[in-house]
Formats: structure tokens, C-alpha cells, sequence
């Protein structure tokens, strides 16, 4: 399909600023004691983040027929997921880096064990918050019940913490093209699989376009990785907000490094057409997603 590439540009930042204006809801005031977890939790949330996960769990919500605020708690809920991901991605007896999104990272500004407390305060956090979905109108809590314990699945040792092992079992070793697949399919993709899954089966999408949605998710993460991994080699630093090369100083094997660039490019644009194939049952409703797919072999960042 053609991308509008200025005009999805601007739909993005408008969605991003949305969730950002939720986040801004849900977040402890930062005056509440102690002030410096509230502060450093602040710090690592609102920094300008893509806010794809909660995009893609409002996406779900929509396609069942539904409305964002429906689910504004759980979306909310999984942006501080991956955002203390990151801050304890970026501490240094993990892939110690100095930068995110262009900022220092929180270990740099509130200290090692005060960053690791932000993360464990936005994990801890994010539960309370997907607890407040009970209170929204027409919310089952059945469904709700099932959310909750496939994000947990998501971002637990069968999912995204079971990615960070393996990869960090991985530095400095030659890795194949299945245990890298599995890598990021565990760290990146789950909780964006649990992401569209979730804001589908919340507000009571069947199984056939749960399912729909999830291969939807997997072929999106896949092409998501490919296309970072890419970016860390001949990305723009003032782009993606951090210097290039990370993955090469860490030693860590990648989709360029195990099959080229070019490669690279030719697995996430096979991957890109898997994500719109998975949309076809959807009518417009979902040209959002079909869009996002597109634009991932484009985006600088």
C-alpha cells in the first residue's frame, strides 16, 4: 500500500501525545514521598517514547468496535512495562548505556539502585493500573482476568525477561538464525503480541480476529527488530536518540551481522507483507495497522 509518509507522521504524533496525556493521568504526583522514585518514574516515562505498545493496545480496542477509553488503564499500564525494560536494559551489568531516546538514562541522573527501584516501582505500578480497568463500564471482568494474565505471561521469564537472558547469554558468542529469532521474538514481540491481543479480547473481540491480530503482532515484532538492528548501524544519533554501534561494542550478534544489510531489509519487508496479509478479514478499520507495518521499513527512529 502507499504511505502518506508526512501524513502518518502527523497521525502518530497525535496518538503519541494522547497516550502521553494518559500517562501524565496515571502517574503518582511527583511531590508524593519518597519524591525522588516518583521523579526518576516520571523521568523514565515521559521522554519521549514512541508509545507503540499502548497505539497498538487502543488498536485492538477499535477493531472489536470499541472506544480508547475503554481501555486507557491497560494501555497505560503496558507502556510502564516496557518502560521499566528499559530502564533496567540500560543499567550497567546490562547493556550499560549512557543515552535513551536522547536523554541520559535513568541509572545517570538518579543512580544505579535508584533506577533499579524505578523499574521495579513501574512493574509494580503497572499492575494497580490494569486493576482499574474493572472500574470502566462494560469491562467483563472475565476478560479482564485474561489480559492480565497474558501481559504477565508477556513480560515474564516466558517472555520478555526470557529474551533479556538469552540475550545476554548470547554477548560475545556466535548465535544461529533460530536461537536470534527466538531472542526477539520473546524480548520485542510477546509484549507487543500482548499488546493488540489485549485491547481486543478486553472489549470482546472473537477468537477468529484475536488470532488474526496476534499474526498480525508476531510478523510486526519480527519486522520491528530487523529494522532496529539495521538502525543501529547506519541510523541518524540525533534520529534515534542514542549512539549507534551499541550492538557491536556489546557483541552481540544481529540480523545484519548474520546475513547483511541488504538481507536484513529483504527479511523485514517479507515480514511487513505477512502483518498486512494477517489484516485481511479487517475492512478499513485497520488501515492504521497497515500503515504502521509499511512505515517500519521507512522509520528513522
Amino acid at each position: 500500500m502507499e504511505l502518506d509518509v508526512k501524513a502518518f507522521k502527523k497521525e502518530m504524533s497525535n496518538r503519541k501525545e494522547y497516550v502521553d496525556s494518559c500517562l501524565q493521568k496515571y502517574l503518582h504526583n511527583v511531590e508524593i514521598q519518597p519524591a525522588v522514585i516518583h521523579e526518576a518514574m516520571y523521568y523514565a516515562v515521559l521522554n519521549g517514547g514512541k508509545r507503540l505498545r499502548p497505539i497498538l493496545v487502543f488498536e485492538g480496542a477499535i477493531l472489536a468496535g470499541s472506544r480508547r477509553e475503554t481501555v486507557m488503564p491497560l494501555a497505560c499500564a503496558v507502556e510502564m512495562i516496557h518502560c521499566y525494560s528499559l530502564v533496567h536494559d540500560d543499567l550497567p551489568a546490562m547493556d550499560d548505556d549512557d543515552f535513551r531516546r536522547g536523554k541520559p538514562t535513568c541509572h545517570k541522573v538518579f543512580g544505579e539502585a535508584n533506577a533499579i527501584l524505578t523499574g521495579d516501582a513501574l512493574l509494580t505500578a503497572a499492575f494497580e493500573l490494569m486493576s482499574l480497568n474493572a472500574q470502566v463500564e462494560g469491562v467483563k471482568p472475565a476478560y479482564l482476568i485474561r489480559v492480565i494474565g497474558e501481559i504477565a505471561r508477556a513480560a515474564g521469564s516466558r517472555g520478555m525477561i526470557g529474551g533479556q537472558v538469552i540475550d545476554l547469554q548470547s554477548e560475545g558468542k556466535a548465535v544461529d538464525y533460530e536461537t536470534l529469532r527466538t531472542l526477539h521474538s520473546l524480548k520485542t514481540g510477546e509484549l507487543f503480541r500482548a499488546s493488540l491481543r489485549a485491547g481486543a479480547i478486553l472489549t470482546g473481540m472473537n477468537e477468529a480476529g484475536v488470532n488474526a491480530l496476534d499474526d498480525y503482532a508476531r510478523s510486526f515484532g519480527l519486522a520491528f527488530q530487523i529494522t532496529d538492528d539495521i538502525l543501529d548501524i547506519k541510523g541518524n544519533e540525533e534520529l534515534i536518540g542514542k549512539p549507534v554501534g551499541s550492538d557491536e561494542k556489546n557483541h552481540k550478534t544481529t540480523y545484519p551481522s548474520l546475513f547483511g544489510l541488504e538481507k536484513s531489509y529483504e527479511l523485514a519487508r517479507e515480514c511487513v507483507e505477512a502483518c498486512i496479509a494477517s489484516l485481511e478479514r479487517f475492512g478499513p478499520e485497520a488501515d492504521f495497522l497497515r500503515r504502521l507495518a509499511a512505515y517500519v521499513l521507512i522509520r528513522e527512529s
